[in-house]
């Protein structure tokens, strides 16, 4: 018996279907032409490259041939081409420094958001596609930044974020230098700690929160009032009892300290990586490499303080610690580098303007490293603290299309780096 026509057209339905299912979608394609390109792994530069782009990540890199007739082309052969830096130490989602100590309490959460919003678009405008956001006085406003981002909300980096400040009680993560009875808000004070079990109970409840790695204080801090930096305030216990919990939930932990014997003890404890090291001796140097610790040595900062502090008031307290840390944390800088200790690019942004990070690679290169080598501790070197080397870090197949173009040469004159011409994250052009 003849098919009716109701059977031939469900054959034919089927039919459809199943080759629809059999052939991918149509990949988002586009190409980079880059003239000069910044290879972060091997530390070299290549010339004339044309790199293909696929759903926002690379999918290869080769001398440069014509593309397909027809193809999108983004045109970068007049610029040095690299990967999309990365800041191991900002502040996105805080007002930043002013002499006020009660600036934190000045501003809602709401507004902040806003603040937030503002910040990670002058930081993704200045050729950082990546940070590590090592706290905020709100607590989780750095998990609601980066969620709006991932999602497609906002543009900003991609953010690796810390919720809130795992502290002492008036320590250097806390809100400090009122009256008594004055009453900081609670969500201030979510990462206070008082012994070695409320640690592993904050720290699992900021993972619940949706951090991604943990921030310690270990020591006391430069701009926080009543704490000194050479103080140890988290004890050993409490910084190993951090670094078993994070562990646990498949994390890591990062200790903002400055003194010598806060460092190395933060390092014992099992931290991956350690911020500012302003006091380290050559005992915390060779603990560090010897451990695989990456230091973040926010060198510029000091300059910054020095000057706008000195002209706008700031704490007599904050400008002497900055005095006393300055000049040390350079010189430990310099013997790190020599050492061939890991050492990440990492600003302290928030102390400053956000979108002036770049300003640090003249330091770093003043005090020791090559052009390559600053490069490459705001690339692939950040990368790898941050665990993400699969997805950025270096201009390669699987990685994020995330890549920066300057006019001028890096590698002969680092300060190029201050002015970036234009800026891609994931295959979209952002300027």
């Amino acid at each position: 018996m003849a098919d009716s026509i109701f059977t031939i057209a469900t054959r034919a339905g089927l039919t459809a279907l199943a080759l629809s299912m059999a052939i991918p979608a149509h990949a988002d394609t586009s190409y980079v032409r880059a003239g000069r390109l910044i290879d972060t792994e091997k530390g070299v530069v290549l010339t004339d490259r044309l790199i293909r782009v696929e759903d926002g990540r690379i999918v290869s890199v080769t001398p440069y041939a014509p593309p397909p007739e027809g193809a999108t082309v983004t045109d970068w052969s007049a610029f040095t081409v690299l990967p999309g830096l990365i800041d191991m130490h900002t502040h996105l989602a805080d007002w930043g420094q002013t002499n006020n100590i009660a600036e934190p309490l000045m501003h809602s959460p709401q507004e902040m958001a806003f603040v937030g919003l503002r910040n990670a678009r002058a930081t993704l405008n200045a050729g950082f596609t990546a940070v590590h956001d090592v706290g905020c006085f709100r607590a989780f406003s750095d998990v609601e930044l980066r969620n709006a981002i991932n999602r497609g909300d906002i543009d900003g980096p991609r953010m690796s974020v810390v919720g809130a400040y795992v502290t002492v009680p008036g320590g250097g993560g806390e809100v400090t230098g009122f009256a008594p009875d004055v009453t900081v808000p609670a969500d201030m004070r979510a990462g206070v700690v008082t012994d070695a079990n409320d640690v592993r109970l904050k720290v699992n409840s900021l993972f619940q929160r949706g951090v991604d790695s943990i921030k310690l204080i270990a020591t006391g801090a430069v701009l926080a009032e009543g704490t000194e930096p050479g103080q140890l305030e988290l004890s050993p216990e409490e910084m190993r009892a951090a670094v078993d919990a994070a562990a646990a939930r498949g994390g890591w932990v990062t200790a903002h300290a400055h003194g010598a014997a806060g460092i190395k003890a933060a390092i014992n404890a099992g931290v991956r990586a350690i911020e500012h090291a302003s006091l380290i001796d050559d005992e915390g140097i060779a603990l560090a490499k010897a451990k695989g610790v990456f230091l973040d040595m926010d060198i510029y900062n000091g300059d910054y303080i020095e000057e706008v502090g000195t002209r706008e008031g700031w704490p007599e307290g904050y400008l002497r610690k900055n005095r006393e840390t300055t000049d040390a944390q350079r010189e430990g800088f310099r013997k790190a580098v020599r050492a061939g200790a890991k050492i990440t690019f990492g600003t302290d942004a928030g102390v400053y303007p956000h979108g002036q990070n770049a300003r640090q690679f003249r330091y770093m290169v003043r005090y020791g490293m090559t052009p390559m080598q600053a490069i490459q501790a705001a690339t692939i070197v950040a990368a790898d603290a941050l665990r993400w080397t699969k997805d950025v870090g270096v201009v390669a197949p699987g990685r994020y299309a995330d890549m920066i173009a300057v006019r001028s040469d890096p590698i002969a004159d680092i300060t190029a780096l201050e002015k970036v011409d234009h800026v891609m994250k994931g295959g979209k052009l952002i300027r």
